[in-house]
């Protein structure tokens, strides 16, 4: 029994059932409160809703999971931020930087200042590399490596994709396919870089989102706007049930029934007319009761995901540098990417005189280093910061490490046959729609997720959308190209 709405229940039927309350999930039940239909959104996280773009507190200071820039090409996802929060969403000037041989590199690309950290005789192998590449072009391109290098040039890729791509994924860039690189760097060329360093950028509907220059950004991080979200549905009669895992989908082989879900140490049922699902799909599957067949089980369990890990250090210094975040291109350290909330908001930290530095460590839940202790990992990263010269580690007054698993949802080679294995599977069951980034098992940004949770919530209100036409801008696609990569936003895949 668990008290639900305001009463004890042996057994509660609710017209909507919502796995996860990430930004999928909360937006599909926000969605489904303003036509003043009740949901229940269960989530296995004790303490916080958002998921990947929670917001966490350590010691009176504020971090995220991971920067989580509000932009979208998406006018209504837009429309709805401004809606929830208003005023209280901050406009930033995006800087992010490359910081590289204790140097920090402008990104996007401003020539004079690469010009003046390279050096002149560096930045004439830049040049000559890439008029080289221009003439003698890799006819047969193959791997991420040969698509940068036909567009920046081999001395360029180098220098700022080669370390940090195979940092994210564990994958030597010569053994990813191209087509990862078409799809992530689309549009993106060492020419596209000049134009908009030289000319200005192009039109809000024509800009690439990985040049966007300026975002929106709660003033108390990512987490403000989904913890906001999060009251206005619970104040329209739904709920949100914080520390509940699924640990069952009970299904008549037609039909979801009802989930079994552990709840303050406390097995429940929780009963529905609809469910959608942002838990991990290869989860979600192997959840299901009665089990599916043998085909459907394995695809599940051979999905494959990228984790990582977050070091969040507080430093008695009141400012390191005046970026968002930097990317670490330096290949003697194993730190990928380095977070200054500070710097995404003044209010994300409790004392000014202070800084609060997050970083970011990619690799898998096998690696060695997802496996040390906790004080031994903050001692890596603090040894880390000092080896790159950002700070001393005497100004380091205490740490906290967050492990993610299941961050980054990999498509390798079998991938695409895996997931249309289960897509058939679920299309059996006629009351359950998946959503969000691992939902889907599609890496996508927080736009992406919320338009999936929005049109599966409009489906339950009567609509006909497909969500895997979603595309990487959020955008609704009425007729579906048959692409390897429709709707999708690739993740590295390893050449034979």
């Amino acid at each position: 029994m668990v008290r639900l709405f305001g009463q004890m229940k042996r057994k509660k039927t609710f017209p909507v059932v919502i796995i996860g309350a990430g930004p999928a999930g909360l937006t599909a039940a926000y969605e489904l409160s303003a036509h003043n239909c009740k949901s229940l959104v269960v989530e296995k996280d004790s303490k916080y809703v958002g998921g990947l773009a929670k917001t966490m507190r350590f010691k009176g200071f504020r971090f995220d999971i991971g920067g989580h820039r509000f932009f979208s090409k998406n006018r209504e996802i837009e429309n709805l931020w401004t809606e929830i929060l208003g005023k209280e969403m901050l406009v930033k000037k995006r800087l992010s930087r490359i910081f590289y041989k204790k140097k920090f590199f402008d990104y996007p690309l401003k020539p004079l200042n690469a010009l003046k950290n390279l050096g002149v005789w560096v930045s004439i192998t830049v040049c000559l590399s890439y008029i080289w590449v221009r003439f003698f072009p890799i006819k047969n391109e193959r791997s991420f490596e040969d698509w940068v290098t036909n567009r920046f040039g081999k001395k360029l890729y180098t220098i700022f994709f080669k370390n940090y791509t195979e940092k994210v994924w564990g994958i030597p860039a010569k053994e990813i396919s191209a087509d990862w690189a078409a799809q992530r760097i689309r549009g993106l060329s060492l020419k596209e870089v000049l134009i908009n360093a030289f000319f200005g950028q192009k039109k809000e509907k024509e800009i690439i989102k990985t040049l966007t220059t300026r975002f929106r950004y709660p003033k108390l991080g990512p987490g403000m706007f989904w913890e906001k979200v999060k009251k206005i549905i619970e104040t329209k009669s739904s709920q949100v049930l914080l520390g509940s895992e699924v640990i069952s989908v009970n299904h008549d082989l037609k039909k979801v029934a009802s989930l079994s879900v552990e709840s303050n140490n406390r097995r429940v049922k929780f009963y529905g007319d609809h469910f959608i699902s942002s838990m991990p799909l290869a989860d979600l599957i192997t959840c299901f009761n009665p089990e599916p067949p043998n085909q459907v089980l394995n695809a599940a369990k051979a999905l494959k995901y990228r984790d990582f890990l977050i070091v969040v250090l507080i430093i008695s210094k009141k400012q390191l540098f005046s970026d968002q975040w930097i990317y670490i291109h330096d290949p003697e350290v194993h730190v990928g990417r380095i977070q200054n909330f500070k710097n995404w908001s003044r209010f994300m930290v409790l004392k000014s005189e202070m800084t609060c530095l997050g970083l970011e460590y990619f690799c898998s839940s096998k690696d060695d280093l997802w496996n040390k202790t906790d004080d031994k990992i903050i001692e890596i990263a603090v040894k880390e910061l000092e080896f790159l010269g950002l700070i001393d580690k005497t100004e380091v007054l205490s740490g906290k490490v967050i492990r993610v698993p299941k961050a980054y949802p990999v498509y390798d080679k079998e991938y695409l046959s895996r997931v249309n294995v289960i897509k058939n599977y679920l299309q059996n069951f006629k009351n359950l729609q998946v959503v969000g980034r691992n939902g889907m098992h599609k890496y996508n940004n927080q736009d992406h997720a919320m338009m999936t949770g929005l049109l599966a919530a409009r489906n339950i209100l009567g609509g006909t959308f497909n969500l895997w036409r979603i595309n990487t801008d959020a955008e609704y696609a009425e007729e579906e190209r048959i692409t390897k990569t429709t709707g999708e936003r690739l993740v590295p895949e390893r050449l034979d």
